[in-house]
């Protein structure tokens, strides 16, 4: 979901911070305010622009998005325009590597008929990443970033996506064939055992460089993961992006996180003090809330394996009160036990002096199958 929706539905701040019920009179103008998101990179990696448009939550009790459709392109004050390729669901790529020196302005232009124009956007040249790491902690591990601002670069935005593999808490190379009615051992592509799953995290992190002693940002932290997360368990990934902001940006976003921190305090900022870089054509009174920012992206992968974190565990209540089945599931039962897929083959049933397995023991397929959770293909960054 959009980041910027729920803050600025300040209606929201009253209704989770107070006891009573508030119902506060909303322009309704303010009801479908568009707000724009991006930070573009200027040397080719691909970067997404989001759109949408605010919502009533007091009438509208989804927690579905409303998307404009939209033609979306960068221009130079040369003249050069870049376009920028719709994806669907208000998301918008833009990969192009452009002249640097150069100033640029975000042209949107929406179905509805209406237009938005950004102010002149000058691109930032965002200095490298000198180093991520994990550290132990009382709580879990922390990972932490360390970089340096330059005279072109004082303000940071830090981003991260994370990937881990994980098992499920019964493992089981074996399914049942509904054409043999017999058990048999999965393919590699059809494993239970080992999958992987992540997310794009929310989170806004920012700092100032000119704060430190040489503009030099040791171990910035950039998430904390407790000990007993599933995170940490086999193998974990973390991608932090890093993006230099103008003093301007650097404001914006430094309102956005401190409602977003304190949602349900009447001493928040509200939506009009939000602003952006981004103003209707038609009417520049017409809200719109939002920032565009151009420059260098810097990217830095970390991976932690879960023996760095020994000997701590993982608790996952998806997986709470599994256990394998005593009784052996004969082979003349294997139909009536394993066809609906709930419940499946785990420990093989064999006879001392025997090969053939007489049966099975079961487990419910919650509890062995980690592709009801992730995937089990093997993204094409991972190291293994």
């Amino acid at each position: 979901m959009n980041r910027l929706v729920p803050v600025i539905l300040f209606c929201i701040l009253f209704i989770t911070g107070c006891r009573e019920p508030f119902n506060p009179d909303i322009d309704p103008t303010d009801l479908s305010v568009l707000v724009v998101e991006g930070y573009l990179d200027t040397e080719g990696l691909p970067s997404i622009l989001k759109l949408s448009y605010t919502r009533n939550i007091q009438t509208d009790g989804s927690n579905s998005l409303n998307y404009p459709g939209a033609a979306v392109s960068l221009r130079s004050e040369s003249g050069a325009e870049y376009p920028l390729t719709s994806l669907g669901f208000g998301q918008f790529e833009f990969a192009y590597d452009i002249p640097e020196q150069e100033n640029y302005r975000l042209h949107i232009f929406t179905n509805d008929g209406l237009s938005y124009t950004s102010e002149l956007i000058k691109p930032i040249i965002t200095p490298e990443i000198i180093d991520v790491g994990v550290v132990k902690n009382e709580k879990g591990a922390e990972i932490y970033l360390t970089t340096k601002g330059d005279e072109n670069a004082d303000d940071f935005l830090w981003t991260y996506e994370e990937t881990y593999a994980f098992r499920p808490k019964i493992s089981t190379p074996y399914k049942y064939d509904s054409a043999s009615k017999d058990v048999i051992i999965r393919a590699l592509d059809d494993r239970t055992n080992l999958c992987y799953r992540g997310d794009v995290s929310s989170a806004l992190i920012l700092e100032t460089s000119s704060r430190f002693e040489g503009q030099f940002v040791f171990r910035q932290s950039i998430t904390q993961i407790l000990q007993d997360d599933e995170r940490l368990s086999v193998r974990y990934s973390i991608l932090i992006s890093q993006k230099a902001l103008d003093k301007k940006a650097s404001e914006f976003w430094e309102i956005l996180r401190k409602n977003t921190n304190d949602l349900g305090s009447i001493f928040s900022p509200l939506p009009s003090t939000i602003g952006g870089n981004i103003k209707n054509d038609q009417d520049p009174n017409v809200p719109v809330v939002g920032f565009v920012s151009l420059g260098t992206v810097q990217q830095k992968r970390l991976f932690v394996d879960a023996q760095e974190v020994i000997p701590w565990r993982a608790v996952e209540p998806d997986y709470f009160n599994c256990f394998v089945e005593p009784d052996t599931i004969m082979k003349i039962n294997y139909p009536l036990a394993f066809t609906t897929g709930t419940f499946v083959p785990v420990v093989a049933v064999i006879p001392e002096g025997a090969y053939d397995p007489i049966g099975f023991q079961g487990a419910v397929r919650r509890c062995t199958d980690c592709t009801l959770r992730g995937v089990n293909v093997k993204p094409d960054f991972w190291e293994d």
